[in-house]
């Protein structure tokens, strides 16, 4: 499901997506910093916004799975959503990061062999906080579109 999400099906079968789809990080490459920045509508939050809190969230998760015991100590949540409007610069570093981020996570998930219930219920709720977001900035295009 993650690479799914992340990256469209891999094949004819798609379980969250439609056959064919691109996945999120394809999604955003189509996707211009101007666009990225802007509010869809007084008071919403934009598409960069989104795309940072995902990479931060799945920071704290590789951060946890590579040994870290407390990653969630301190993170800043309501931070993760402060960055509204990037540069084209930012933008690329943006998409970057959370590609390098989501693959890492995926590493993760497709090689662990010990699944207790912390790290199921990570998997588990990243393809689902995922899917919500992606969700999300789709809406958001549709609304920029008019």
């Amino acid at each position: 499901m993650l690479t799914e999400i992340f990256d469209g099906p891999p094949g004819q079968e798609a379980y969250v997506l439609n056959p064919g789809d691109s996945g999120l990080l394809r999604q955003l490459e189509t996707i211009e910093a101007s666009a990225a920045s802007k509010r869809p509508m007084p008071g919403k939050t934009t598409i960069a916004a989104h795309a940072d809190h995902l990479h931060f969230g799945l920071g704290i998760l590789n951060r946890w799975a590579a040994g870290d015991a407390n990653p969630w100590a301190g993170a800043d949540w309501n931070g993760s959503w402060q960055r509204t409007t990037v540069t084209d610069a930012q933008w690329r570093t943006l998409r970057e990061g959370l590609r390098q981020e989501a693959d890492k996570w995926r590493k993760m998930v497709a090689t662990r062999t010990n699944w207790d219930d912390m790290a199921a219920s990570a998997a588990l709720s990243t393809a689902a906080h995922t899917a919500y977001h992606f969700g999300a900035i789709r809406q958001i295009l549709a609304a920029l579109k008019g």
